[in-house]
């Protein structure tokens, strides 16, 4: 496999990850994007998921009607996961969203979603797909004999063991083989959480982090980009999980973290139980913790919203977004949000043509675009308006939707996508968080790790990893090569 281009490693495996359920993406338009430069699915069979989104949503104050359930996927037959089950027992965890209310609390109306967590999607891999699984860099220890066991066109369900040589603990969860190694099983974890029905626009800055930014309509959390990990844990140079734990994610692109499942970027499994086909404007995926909806990629017929952040130029030795050496990390913007505000020192990070090897043990290039501090919002381009969107993820594009967040991909000439960073909500929420949110204003970035951290949650002064070592929390840091020594 060829490693050369940060972006090679996601073109690799998600198209699986991305058309695992089948795909949506039969036609498109042009989608170069401009930051270059830079089933069985729903439970309650009487909910109509691919309802026209411009019924859902409210006209012209900004604030999607979260209260008209039919956004939701609710169990409403009490169905259970055949694969992952309650703790201690084999009785099967119930699926999607088991409830939503609605509540008023100090005088704001809040949609009341309860959920377990719990996925269903049913997933069919093409034999294309089954390949691409096997041609994982590590099959032969991913996998407990080498390959996956899962079969071309033939389903299988969520949590279903497909080979995978998985984390001990999913003995205790259910989920065993379904998931590569590393991450836990994901667990109910029968939570609640309140979304604002009249949503606000922040007037300060209301920074995004770890942890759940949100729920998808099926009740799974969605996070942002982070997955808390560093160059050397110094907190600079983030790594991004749609890159970083590329290999780390099942066939719908999730995985869990202290047993809560989510999603860090777009999952056609969850497009497919919305019937997003790109066809029309993306119907509602979920709702980020503000209250306001997150859309799927969509824009329009063929046409895909369109993130506005652009990554730096380290190889012109004279570019402004540069370190003035070619290929050299040892300066961070000012403000990723201001690029005229110029660079300051930071801590030397890896080159550009560098390798970086995962908590996982997969090794990329640390190629632009690898870590967080790579990427500034181009205001330049939210002002083409239409499909672009502003420095949150989102727009309000005067479609009746109000104010709204879109995940982003870009697609290339074969219809297969790829995560485009910020994926779900930007690095800043667009609306205010109350007091009773699903996320912490507190929650920053550059904190634990995706699957936790030892210590009450701070980082470890740890050695690097030996060059037959495989990182692991708690134990050592990944090990950064320099092409080089």
């Amino acid at each position: 496999m060829n490693f050369k281009k940060i972006f090679v490693p996601p073109l690799l495996v998600l198209p699986l990850i991305l058309t695992g359920c089948g795909s949506s993406s039969s036609d498109t338009t042009d989608t170069t994007d401009a930051t270059e430069s830079t089933e069985e699915s729903v439970a309650d069979t009487n909910t109509d998921t691919s309802t026209d989104t411009s019924t859902d949503t409210t006209t012209d104050t900004g604030t999607d009607a979260t209260t008209d359930s039919s956004v939701w996927i609710i169990n409403s037959t009490d169905e259970v996961s055949e694969n992952l089950y309650e703790g201690g027992t084999n009785q099967g965890s119930r699926v999607n969203v088991q409830s939503v209310e609605t509540e008023t609390v100090d005088d704001l109306e809040y949609t009341v979603v309860s959920a377990t967590g719990i996925a269903n999607y049913q997933v069919t891999l093409s034999q294309d797909e089954i390949d691409t699984l096997n041609a994982r860099p590590k099959a032969a220890t991913d996998f407990l004999s080498g390959a996956t066991t899962a079969e071309a066109d033939v389903a299988f369900e969520f949590g279903e063991d497909i080979g995978f040589n998985s984390n001990s603990d999913c003995e205790t969860t259910g989920g065993a083989g379904y998931w590569p190694p590393g991450p836990v099983c994901p667990e109910n974890l029968s939570r609640t959480g309140y979304f604002p029905n009249s949503p606000e626009p922040a007037t300060d800055d209301v920074e995004s982090g770890l942890g759940a930014m949100g729920y998808w309509v099926n009740g799974t959390s969605v996070y942002q980009w982070g997955d808390g990990q560093s160059y050397n844990n110094e907190g600079v140079w983030q790594t991004l999980a749609p890159v970083a734990e590329v290999y780390d994610v099942d066939v719908c692109g999730g995985h869990a973290a202290n047993g809560d499942y989510h999603h860090h970027f777009s999952s056609d499994c969850l497009g497919k139980m919305v019937n997003d086909e790109g066809t029309d404007h993306s119907p509602i995926y979920g709702y980020a913790a503000d209250g306001y909806a997150i859309y799927g990629p969509w824009y329009s017929n063929g046409v895909l919203a369109k993130s506005s952040w652009a990554v730096r130029d380290y190889d012109d030795a004279s570019s402004t977004t540069g370190c003035g050496t070619a290929g050299v990390r040892d300066c961070v913007l000012v403000d990723e949000f201001d690029v005229a505000a110029g660079v300051v020192a930071a801590a030397d990070g890896p080159t550009t043509s560098d390798e970086y090897r995962s908590l996982s043990g997969n090794t990329f290039i640390a190629s632009t675009g690898f870590f967080y501090e790579d990427f500034y919002w181009d205001s330049a381009l939210t002002k083409f308006a239409g499909e672009y969107l502003d420095q949150f993820n989102g727009h309000d594009s005067g479609d009746d939707l109000g104010y709204h967040y879109h995940v982003t991909v870009t697609q290339d000439d074969d219809g297969v996508q790829t995560p485009a960073f910020p994926y779900t909500i930007g690095p800043r929420f667009y609306g205010k968080l109350q007091d009773n949110s699903v996320a912490s204003n507190d929650a920053a970035v550059g904190g634990a790790p995706d699957g936790g951290a030892p210590n009450d949650g701070e980082l470890p002064d740890l050695p690097l990893c030996e060059a037959d070592q495989a990182p692991e929390i708690g134990v050592c840091i990944p090990e950064i090569i320099s092409n080089n020594d």
